[in-house]
């Protein structure tokens, strides 16, 4: 497993809750009224699926998230098992340009290639293939790898709550019913009390579990992890903004992005969704075989897409919000001097300045206005002058730590839950788009012909 920031006891949070529905409602539920007692086939049912939740839960936590694979290697695996390497380099040529066309972004944290639907995790501190989110309960980042276990995990999860709250039901029931009969003939005060705890905690947790179930057996027949819908509702939001901006959206720095429409590339059907996120293989139950195989990134990359979509075209779509900075170096000469302002007196120079600055907030003023932000208009001039000054301190400090983070032009923009990436443990600093962090060895790569000379 990688190495994490998190805290490490919420493993053993899950694993004490596991063990207390699963066992301590065992040992209560004969302690009560005989009646309604579920039958020794029963136990036999509800321990089997204890026992393969505690096989995926371990399988979660302790998979590997997956390597990124480097462009134009691949496992020796992969490479010995491949029919149509006759050893003659052509194979390998082929699989170096597929792994360009998957490498276009960097990871400046990690400084490689990374290839799409790829996430640099700032817990795990390194790039995560195919991310759906980084999972606290798990300690893990539900990845490619890891997908197939975590889903199997919240399955047997839902399975056993289910059975164990269909015995508390008929217990409990039947505690009910007898609720006018003398106390000596009913259960204890403390077994009643863990009684409730029981039905509150179980009904609690499957609820809970089984509309996050829901929800990922949906990512899976879709074809689309969480950050990447995400995604799609970042675009579809600049889409919206777009249109009334004339086709455009408002960037760092006053830059204008051309935002076109761009279809989602990677849901290319229910079944071939289901088999891709299973790891590959069409028999079914074996989808639900505790002690299945860990899917082999060389065994899905290059992910098959739907032809939607220029293939030219990466995903996620353009977002002003991905631009860096662009920091202006400063003009030789006089500060605060322009032209025939050289011969001024100080007073008029500083009076030009005054006029400078009123003007530069008009059109400041105007260009929010565009955008929608109106709640600045009534702004002052000396309130201005203050915000600019502020700005002008945090240009100082962005550039004394090398940050490439994005102006702060607007707020950062939250889905309809109110998330951003960084909350499904995305590193925001390494999403960045632009090319001025590439190292020349990577440039040089990316411009080489994908054909032997």
């Amino acid at each position: 497993m990688p190495s994490r920031t998190s805290s490490p006891l919420f493993i053993p949070g899950v694993s004490s809750l596991i063990a207390f529905l699963s066992y301590s409602s065992q040992y209560l539920l004969p302690q009560l009224e005989p009646r309604a007692q579920p039958t020794t086939s029963a136990y036999i049912g509800f321990n089997v699926l204890v026992a393969c939740l505690w096989i995926c839960y371990y399988r979660a936590c302790t998979t590997e998230p997956g390597p990124v694979p480097v462009p134009g290697r691949r496992s020796p695996e992969s490479a010995s098992a491949d029919p149509g390497d006759d050893g003659d380099g052509d194979g390998e040529d082929d699989d170096r340009a597929a792994g360009a066309r998957r490498a276009r972004r960097w990871c400046r944290k990690c400084q490689a290639p990374k290839p799409h639907r790829t996430h640099h995790c700032r817990q795990c501190q390194r790039c995560i293939p195919k991310m759906d989110h980084d999972c606290v309960w798990i300690q893990n980042c539900v990845s490619l790898t890891t997908f197939p276990h975590f889903i199997r995990f919240l399955f047997y999860a839902v399975a056993a709550m289910t059975q164990l709250e269909h015995f508390l039901y008929q217990k409990s029931a039947v505690i009910w019913h007898g609720r006018h009969l003398p106390s000596y003939l009913g259960p204890t005060p403390g077994q009643l009390g863990h009684l409730f705890v029981l039905v509150v905690v179980n009904s609690l947790t499957l609820f809970a579990l089984a509309v996050m179930l829901a929800r990922t057996v949906w990512s899976l027949a879709v074809n689309t992890t969480t950050i990447e819908g995400w995604e799609i509702d970042r675009h579809q939001a600049l889409l919206r903004r777009a249109r009334i901006l004339g086709g455009y959206a408002p960037g760092p720095g006053g830059v204008r992005m051309k935002i076109s429409r761009q279809e989602f590339p990677y849901d290319v059907g229910l079944w071939p969704n289901c088999k891709q996120g299973m790891g590959g293989s069409g028999f079914v139950p074996g989808w639900f075989w505790p002690l299945a195989a860990t899917p082999s990134v060389d065994d899905v990359l290059p992910y098959p897409v739907n032809g939607f979509t220029d293939p030219s075209l990466d995903w996620p779509p353009p977002d002003p919000e991905r631009l860096p900075q662009r920091h202006r170096g400063l003009e030789p000469g006089p500060a605060f001097v322009y032209g025939e302002e050289a011969l001024l007196s100080p007073s008029e120079q500083m009076a030009a300045f005054r006029r400078r600055q009123l003007a530069d907030l008009e059109r400041r003023r105007r260009g929010r206005t565009a955008e929608g932000r109106t709640d600045r208009l009534e702004m002052d001039d000396d309130r201005a002058a203050e915000e600019d000054q502020d700005d002008d301190e945090e240009d100082e400090e962005e550039d004394e730590i090398g940050s490439s983070k994005a102006l702060p032009y607007e707020d950062p923009w939250t889905n309809r839950e109110g998330e951003r990436l960084t909350d499904y443990g995305v590193d925001e600093d390494t999403e960045m788009d632009g090319a001025e962090d590439l190292p020349l060895a990577e440039l040089r790569r990316r411009r080489a012909p994908s054909h032997r000379g």
